[in-house]
């Protein structure tokens, strides 16, 4: 998948609002133990999971050795991940849908808050994995998802091109400069903007998106607003002038161009990595643009558990004993490019140095808010960045209205 924001995080209110959606329109394929279920549903005679294709294959295998080890039927559905969530808001309160889902850690908020998920038991398990990893899941002092990765954008590094990380963001621009390429640095943007890859650029203002606590939950206090949010959308305005960043790079053309050697750098996630076979690469830190440090957004995939589950122990077994394994988690690890979230398997994982990179880097990241109000943010935040950058708005202005357009939505 590619990592940025789809336009599901914008229209899933409606989605959910018009749609009453069901399994009935995906498909469900083989494996030893994958059958097809009206709907995917769960049942007291079979632990069902849903899962999409890059996970499917290291799913199935640990089901398969579930199924072997416990006399127990699993079922493995295979669904398009782009509907899971809409799908398990709509069939978990009728009593459909699986006993357990893959899914991301920024949906907890919404799945909790609709009551359709329920806490895991993790035991000593949870000091297993990497602080971040339980930290996204947690909500209330309960764990709600079993993680196996962890996702964060960095600085991608052509050393051909550079041989030197820029510690600023000016640094790098001279670099790509010093270089003769077309592009100094590519960062993916189109007319929607991409607030996800520009977030450590943000934060190097000293604009996150959310208050957060002592404990590092969030609050829904917005914290972009003000004289930092302002300084980073003057300075994402003179980016635009100058020619350095555009709305015209799309992801496509981001990536195209960095494959072909037109920028030393890109910044974008493990998900590009497979595209740039046969350059040199080094995985570095967002170099800071406003003097603070960098910190991108840190995804974590995980597992989560019906709480409508009639198997709900059965589920938590399986979580606990077979998928936080160092060679179920290292299956996902290879499936899908992403570190694996438990910390003994991350250090194998980090024998490769582009993962290491994207580790080191996620060790300063923060957690994706995963609060419900955080889905009121992105409905004006892409396009209030795209619009500045672009040259369509003010910066000032335009972003003091989209400051107070969120707290409208979110009543604050």
């Amino acid at each position: 998948m590619r990592r940025g924001i789809p336009a599901a995080a914008v229209t899933l209110g409606l989605v959910l609002a018009l749609t009453a959606c069901s399994g009935s329109g995906d498909d469900s394929t083989g494996g030893a133990t994958s059958e097809t279920t009206a709907g995917g549903g769960a049942s007291e005679d079979a632990l069902v999971i849903w899962v999409d294709e890059t996970r499917q294959a290291a799913v199935e295998s640990a089901a398969q050795a579930f199924e072997d080890e416990n006399d127990v039927a699993v079922e493995v559905v295979l669904k398009n991940f782009e509907d899971i969530r809409t799908d398990f808001l709509a069939q978990v309160p009728t009593g459909e849908g699986p006993d357990l889902t893959v899914g991301a850690h920024d949906w907890l908020g919404e799945l909790t808050t609709n009551g359709v998920v329920a806490p895991i038991e993790l035991g000593d398990t949870a000091g297993e994995f990497l602080p971040i990893a339980i930290e996204a899941f947690t909500e209330d002092g309960q764990v709600y998802g079993l993680p196996y990765a962890i996702e964060n954008v960095a600085l991608i590094r052509n050393t051909a091109l550079a041989t030197e990380a820029p510690s600023t963001w000016d640094a790098a621009v001279a670099a790509g400069q010093a270089a003769g390429t077309p592009y100094q640095v590519l960062i993916q943007t189109s007319t929607e903007g991409d607030p996800y890859t520009y977030y450590p650029l943000q934060t190097s203002f000293g604009a996150p998106v959310f208050v957060q606590n002592e404990d590092g939950t969030y609050t829904s206090e917005l914290a972009m607003g003000g004289a930092p949010g302002q300084a980073f959308a003057t300075w994402l305005q003179a980016q635009g002038q100058a020619g350095t960043l555009s709305t015209d790079i799309t992801y496509d053309i981001a990536v195209e161009a960095f494959k072909n050697g037109e920028s030393p750098f890109i910044i974008g996630g493990p998900w590009m990595i497979e595209q740039f076979e046969g350059l040199e690469l080094s995985i570095d830190p967002v170099p800071s643009a406003g003097g603070e440090p960098a910190q991108p957004f840190v995804g974590v995939q995980g597992f989560y558990v019906s709480a409508q589950s009639d198997n709900a122990l059965l589920a938590n077994d399986f979580l606990v004993n077979y998928v936080a394994t160092d060679e179920v988690q290292l299956a996902l690890y290879e499936a899908g490019n992403r570190p694996p979230a438990l910390a003994s398997a991350a250090e194998e994982a980090s024998a490769d140095p582009i993962t290491a990179g994207f580790l080191a880097v996620g060790e300063d990241a923060l957690p994706m808010p995963s609060i419900p109000e955080m889905g009121s943010v992105w409905a004006f935040w892409g396009v209030t960045e795209a619009n500045i950058l672009s040259g369509a708005a003010e910066p000032v202005a335009a972003w003091d209205k989209m400051i107070a357009d969120i707290q409208a939505a979110i009543g604050s």
